[in-house]
């Protein structure tokens, strides 16, 4: 594994995916654009699932990837729900509910620390979770509108976002278990 490199093709992904949420929020909530704020979310998913894929394909697994792919979800996860809010498309404590659960498992990296960890490895739950709320804001975005199609993604994308909050949570829980296990069956790091 090439730990210390930086310019690889998955870790441009993430980078493209980082870049992406300012003209995200601005065409949401600027020109009201929907159909290109939509097309940016897609552009988004996509790179999501590619990054990682190309990664394991070309070999390209890096340090730098391992934080910067979840950094780049945090991000989108925080930039969507907040564009999405601030249009009223998604309630207020849906919007506070995502991102407190990552400052929660933030609280716990201190804990991690003096085991001599800054991070728990990504498990299939958040993974899941992740996807789930991925599917959920295009569609949401997409249920704003009128007709049969917005109404059916607007369906679909609330069954997406509650399951992928439920997953989101229960994954953040999970975590807070793997850590007090770890507290517990491992000697504190010398400082």
């Amino acid at each position: 594994m090439g730990e210390d490199r930086v310019l690889t093709i998955p870790n441009l992904l993430s980078v493209v995916r980082i870049v992406l949420l300012p003209v995200f929020l601005w065409l949401v909530l600027v020109p009201e654009a929907d159909v290109l704020a939509l097309l940016v979310l897609v552009v988004s998913g996509v790179t999501d699932y590619l990054d990682g894929k190309l990664a394991r394909r070309l070999n390209q697994t890096s340090k730098i990837g391992a934080i910067l792919d979840p950094v780049a979800d945090r991000l989108y996860i925080l930039a969507v729900v907040v564009g999405l809010a601030l249009r009223d498309i998604i309630p207020w404590w849906l919007a506070v509910m995502l991102p407190l659960r990552d400052v929660f498992l933030f609280s716990l990296v201190p804990f991690l620390r003096t085991r001599g960890y800054s991070s728990l490895p990504v498990h299939f739950l958040g993974k899941a979770a992740t996807a789930g709320l991925l599917y959920a804001f295009p569609l949401l975005l997409l249920g704003d509108g009128s007709g049969t199609v917005a109404d059916l993604a607007d369906v679909f994308g609330w069954a997406f976002a509650i399951w992928g909050v439920g997953l989101y949570w229960w994954g953040g829980v999970l975590y807070a278990f793997q850590v007090r296990r770890l507290l517990a069956t491992t000697e504190r790091v010398p400082r």
